[in-house]
């Protein structure tokens, strides 16, 4: 809080952000590998079933991530190049949203973490350009990768123009027409972008064959990224979620709340993210989720949303199973859907993938956290509300942990409690502008997956003893 001074007279002032100075960026990234009370389940080999080691993942990633991705080290040192890009936007301020609490009637108190204020938009740049550092050290001339609303793939487009790196994007074609301004973006920052599945690929081509009107998704978009990288001795794959490496870039958005709460004394009751794949989610949280394994902070609740549409975490089962559609991928320890699951078109495309972070999934499984899901519309609903009080437009996967967060406040008021309660708010939703029409005209549907699709899914996973 400030204080000012008006004569005899001391107004306090509470702080609508919280910005930290530039040197105030993270040095390290966490790793919560190091504090797991149980090791993570290994990644198996897609046809023994064998664990993988470093050599298996070298067709397509470079070994400076290949290391991280393994490794046990509790922080990692951010390179000065990363950090010196990472200086575009961040620090990223973390607000105090007493609009939406005066709306609210609540006596809670509802902080956002804004990612909205990088380049491309959203987190996602956090892990890019990282990525996109460690291939350009490696001399790597080109990146392959999927994405699914198309704020990966810009993150990606942007990060690798930086490192004067090829850049290639399959767009699951349900997101790739309806968000056509991600593919300019992408675009403009010189990046190819393809609808998939595309005929450029041999999955792709066997995928249009099964379904000529498929609407795509990213285990097929990933499929398509995976093959061109592992058949191009100059070409990497890069994928903007579920890797530990990946997750372990996102931290330093958790990093960076802990430093802003410590500057106000506060540390949040309540802490909430979307997860798709989950880097947002577990970069804000596996901070908070620290405190909670060593005993500091046990009382602490750690909130995943996700989409009714695709409740990975909250229907799935905890499974070995593929990454991607076909096969191509290594045997992941996760909750999942199945590989050969297809979602309904909704509007947060991010937020359709079959499974999710193995670490995440870890968290969960060990009772470090809940999941919650929602449908469209009342998502929408709480975007709407937010955009009202707080003035913000946020992306429709953002959006869902808002709406977590809002229920957490009223909650609150129902029981007269003052919690804390902070949300990931991971990007705007300025290119989702057409989802937003969709909403004011009464055109979303909401769209509950069958429980009998997913024991369908189930029986097709491979048995791993």
């Amino acid at each position: 809080m400030c204080y000012f001074q008006y004569a005899e007279e001391i107004e306090v002032i509470e702080m609508k952000k919280i910005i930290l100075e530039e040197n105030d960026i993270p040095k390290q990234w966490y790793n919560i590998q190091a504090d797991l009370p149980n090791p993570l389940d290994p990644p198996l080999n897609p046809k023994t079933h064998e664990p993988i080691g470093p050599g298996d993942l070298s067709a397509i990633f470079p070994m400076g991530l290949i290391k991280q991705e393994v490794s046990q080290e509790r922080y990692i040192t951010i390179p000065d190049e990363v950090r010196e890009i990472y200086r575009i936007w961040r620090p990223s301020p973390l607000y105090r949203a007493e609009r939406l609490e005066k709306a609210l009637k609540t006596p809670a108190k509802i902080y956002y973490k804004w990612e909205g204020v990088s380049p491309p938009g959203s987190h996602k740049p956090n892990s890019a350009v990282a990525q996109a550092y460690y291939n350009m050290k490696e001399g790597v001339e080109k990146i392959v990768t999927e994405t699914g609303a198309g704020q990966w793939g810009s993150a990606l487009a942007f990060s690798t123009k930086i490192f004067d790196i090829k850049c290639r994007v399959y767009m699951v074609k349900c997101s790739y027409d309806q968000k056509p301004y991600r593919r300019v973006l992408m675009e403009n920052w010189g990046a190819e972008v393809f609808s998939s599945p595309t005929n450029l690929t041999n999955v792709g081509k066997e995928m249009l064959k099964k379904d000529p009107n498929t609407s795509g998704s990213l285990g097929m978009a990933i499929s398509e990224a995976v093959e061109e990288a592992a058949t191009h001795d100059d070409t990497n794959y890069a994928l903007g979620s579920v890797l530990n490496h990946v997750v372990l870039h996102q931290t330093i958005i958790g990093e960076e709340m802990k430093k802003q709460f410590e500057s106000i004394d506060t540390y949040p009751d309540i802490v909430v993210g979307c997860v798709g794949g989950g880097s947002n989610f577990a970069g804000a949280a596996f901070p908070f989720v620290r405190d909670k394994i060593t005993g500091e902070k046990p009382d602490t609740r750690i909130i995943a949303v996700e989409p009714l549409a695709c409740p990975t975490l909250t229907k799935g089962q905890y499974r070995y199973d593929f990454g991607d559609s076909v096969g191509l991928t290594p045997l992941l320890k996760m909750y999942t859907l199945g590989h050969n699951f297809v979602p309904a078109a909704i509007h947060a495309g991010g937020l359709r993938y079959h499974g999710d972070s193995p670490l995440l999934c870890k968290v969960k499984k060990e009772g470090f956290m809940d999941a919650v899901a929602y449908h469209q519309k009342e998502v929408f609903d709480a975007a709407a509300l937010f955009s009202k009080t707080e003035g913000f437009v946020v992306a429709p996967e953002a959006a869902h942990a808002l709406k977590a967060a809002i229920d957490f406040a009223l909650m609150c008021k129902q029981n007269n409690e003052e919690k804390t309660i902070v949300f990931a708010n991971s990007g705007h939703g300025h290119f989702d502008l057409s989802a937003y029409d969709a909403y004011h005209n009464n055109q979303i549907q909401d769209y509950e997956y069958p429980e009998k699709l997913i024991q369908q899914a189930m029986a097709e996973l491979p048995e791993i003893n």
